[in-house]
């Protein structure tokens, strides 16, 4: 079959059919095919380096090596890590040299799942990528920081795609609606708003998923007496195999979930937490954004009652980043059952907002002489720092810590009797 036979054939998927077909037809990926960015630039000047694609199922990798294959003047391979071995690798090698030095055309391999590729496989492609004998474009779900040799990442320029956005797949799957060529543009299909919705977030940023649910809905639904194909959330909800779950993502429902999964942790309620926590993930709901709302709880209730508690929300966040969904939930949920069973204290919160209430509303506080900076020019004619007591120097630490840092007695910082705030609490006590 030829290159991109199987996408003209009515008999293939259309997630195959619907792949774009030049740059203009592909929706999201801004951050890399904008008017001007590097990738669309190299595209369309067929100017190349060896690169990497990486990012999730269903963002693009494939469709971009297409289109690169189309718009290229150069002799266009395609490989599948899985399937490869050393010995195609060498006879690729081997027809791009004679290529280049018979009609002085360049070759482009593409490989698929590049990641799969093991050390010797990689090291094989490592001189030729390195004398421009081959440009590579490698296609990887895999961070290739981990998966790629080193020698061959920093000779290649690393892309990275995301998941596509939920408007981004409702626009794919409505344009498959309406193409009567290659989509289902031929059919008589009513589909609401509700049904595109839940299969893009169903989809979790992967075109072909979208595209496939959208397909077995359609062609597994019976049409009505006048031909036409209803298309609903329930139709929906059996073409993804994913139950609804009433959840807006930005209007009531998100937010009094979210409110139910802070007030949960708050309250202590390890179990109350792991389900709303559940719910927002079976919905969608971007882990940033619950992770954002862990790390505010971490300091707005935890606080110094347990210090690791900020720490550890900080950690979980990178955790996060690297490893991604679906695994990420694991750590979410660590993170979760940490939160709430934590001692809590809100005392850092209320300090703070006590203090810019009093800025806003009272007289300003000046520095005090002694606590003043004197490590300019003339700062010390001025007297600017004589009489502070130095910490570290100091004699007596008892006397460095009683010496006046403000002409107020008022305390702001008030720990509880929770944690290691106990423990402030009594250092706190000495002081007085």
């Amino acid at each position: 079959m030829a290159p991109h036979e199987d996408e003209k054939s009515s008999q293939a998927p259309l997630a195959v059919r619907m792949r774009p077909r030049n740059l203009e037809e592909i929706v999201g990926q801004k951050h890399l095919l904008a008017e001007g960015k590097l990738l669309r630039r190299t595209i369309q000047s067929d100017r190349w380096t060896s690169m990497i694609f990486y990012g999730p199922p269903g963002s693009g990798k494939t469709t971009l090596a297409q289109i690169i294959s189309r718009v290229t003047q150069s002799h266009f391979v395609r490989l599948n890590a899985v399937t490869s071995n050393v010995a195609e690798i060498r006879k690729v090698i081997h027809e791009a040299h004679q290529l280049k030095r018979l009609q002085g055309k360049r070759s482009i391999l593409f490989i698929d799942e590049i990641h799969r590729f093991n050390k010797a496989q990689q090291d094989v492609l490592m001189p030729d990528v390195e004398r421009g004998h081959i440009v590579l474009v490698g296609a990887t779900t895999h961070n290739p920081s981990f998966s790629i040799n080193g020698p061959l990442l920093s000779r290649s320029t690393i892309f990275e795609l995301r998941p596509l956005e939920e408007k981004d797949l409702v626009q794919i799957m409505e344009k498959a609606l309406k193409d009567p060529e290659r989509g289902l543009g031929q059919l008589k299909i009513d589909i609401t708003k509700e049904a595109l919705e839940h299969m893009a977030k169903s989809a979790s940023g992967d075109a072909r998923r979208a595209l496939n649910a959208l397909e077995l809905g359609v062609l597994t639904t019976q049409p009505d007496s006048e031909g036409v194909v209803r298309f609903d959330i329930q139709v929906a909800a059996e073409s993804c195999q994913r139950r609804v779950v009433y959840y807006d993502a930005n209007e009531d429902y998100h937010y009094d979930t979210a409110s139910a999964f802070i007030k949960s942790m708050r309250g202590s309620d390890p179990d109350a937490s792991i389900y709303w926590l559940a719910k927002m993930l079976y919905a969608g709901e971007d882990p940033r954004f619950i992770v954002r709302r862990i790390l505010i709880l971490a300091s707005e209730d935890i606080g110094n009652a347990d210090p690791q508690a900020l720490i550890l929300a900080s950690a979980g966040m990178q955790a996060i980043e690297f490893v991604g969904m679906p695994e990420g939930r694991i750590i979410l949920a660590q993170l979760v059952t940490y939160m709430a069973m934590a001692p809590k204290s809100n005392a850092s919160y209320q300090a703070i907002s006590e203090a810019l209430d009093d800025i806003e509303k009272k007289k300003s506080e000046e520095v005090p002489n002694h606590l003043r900076d004197r490590s300019y020019s003339g700062a010390k004619r001025m007297g600017h720092g004589e009489g502070y007591i130095y910490t570290h120097d100091a004699k007596d630490p008892n006397k460095a810590a009683a010496q006046q840092y403000w002409s107020r007695k008022k305390r702001y910082y008030l720990p509880k009797d929770s944690g290691f705030e106990k423990t402030l609490q009594e250092r706190l006590g000495k002081r007085s």
